[in-house]
């Protein structure tokens, strides 16, 4: 009876931690392609890169991290990466890339 019970309560447990990290997913896309829209850049892909304990600058906090394909010109392509903590980004990082100059 308790071992259902427990059982139970896994599954609703790990199929919330699912949820969370889609709704996550989500938000993180949406966020991405409005700085990429922002920068003028097209956003080819994103991707979630890896969960981690320790931040870029040495604090300890639980992010993800997510990985993002943008194209400047529309024949190259560039790979930056967001932050997320919680469901906010925290920080984009944007290697350097070719502007496109518009007459």
């Amino acid at each position: 009876m308790i071992t259902d019970l427990l059982m139970i309560l896994l599954v609703v447990f790990i199929a919330f931690l699912f949820w969370q990290q889609r709704r996550q997913s989500e938000l993180a896309h949406k966020a991405i392609a409005r700085h990429c829209e922002q920068l003028d850049l097209q956003l080819l892909s994103v991707s979630l890169l890896r969960y981690q304990l320790r931040l870029p600058d040495g604090r300890f906090q639980f992010h993800s991290l997510y990985q993002f394909e943008f194209s400047a010109r529309g024949d190259d392509y560039y790979q930056g990466r967001a932050i997320m903590i919680g469901f906010k980004v925290a920080k984009f990082m944007l290697p350097p890339y070719r502007i496109v100059e518009n007459d």
